[in-house]
């Protein structure tokens, strides 16, 4: 495994069992057993690593969504699963995020410039029902963006409560909870 690899990963256990505020450049290196020198070789400063931990290290959710494959229940059930188990890794980072202005600043614009950011996954999966709706796979009233919407921040919600009951070593949600809030959406999708 390489230095940056396993910064990456010193980074993301750091920021997901203590938080963005205890995750210092000197905590970081001593975890990863480098010198805090060697972070810099890799990484223009600490916002772009956290920010690349979100990019690197977190389950990715929008992967799955190819317009026409599979049933778009079922789609949506795997989109959902996944971030379920994202949002409820990346909430204690997220919130850290949050609280610090500086720091979400700097990560606001190295996540735009990766075309990446909270506002991605809504894009992402609107455009995939817009696609399916195209196709005759949802009812032509369905609003992508709206449902979209709803799905994500569902799994923001439940992925927030599901780390607030179990912290961050507990397990992730059953898909059986993502299927059900897709069928909640059902009368929606036609």
């Amino acid at each position: 495994m390489s230095a940056r690899e396993r910064i990456l990963d010193a980074a993301a256990d750091i920021m997901r069992t203590q938080g963005v505020a205890r995750a210092t450049t000197k905590e970081i290196a001593r975890a990863a057993g480098y010198s805090e020198a060697l972070i810099y070789k890799h990484f223009r400063d600490k916002e772009e690593l956290l920010s690349r931990v979100l990019l690197e290290r977190m389950p990715s959710f929008t992967e799955s969504l190819r317009p026409g494959e599979g049933t778009v229940a079922g789609n949506l059930t795997a989109f959902a699963h996944n971030a379920l188990r994202f949002y409820r890794r990346a909430f204690p980072m997220m919130a850290s995020f949050a609280a610090q202005p500086a720091l979400i600043a700097a990560s606001r614009a190295n996540l735009e410039r990766r075309d990446a950011g909270p506002r991605c996954p809504i894009d992402r999966l609107g455009a995939y029902l817009a696609a399916e709706r195209d196709l005759g796979r949802l009812g032509p009233g369905a609003d992508p963006e709206a449902l979209a919407a709803l799905l994500v921040g569902a799994c923001f919600q439940q992925g927030f409560l599901r780390y607030f009951a179990v912290g961050p070593e507990g397990d992730d949600l059953p898909e059986s909870v993502a299927a059900a809030l897709v069928q909640a959406l059902s009368p929606a999708l036609g």
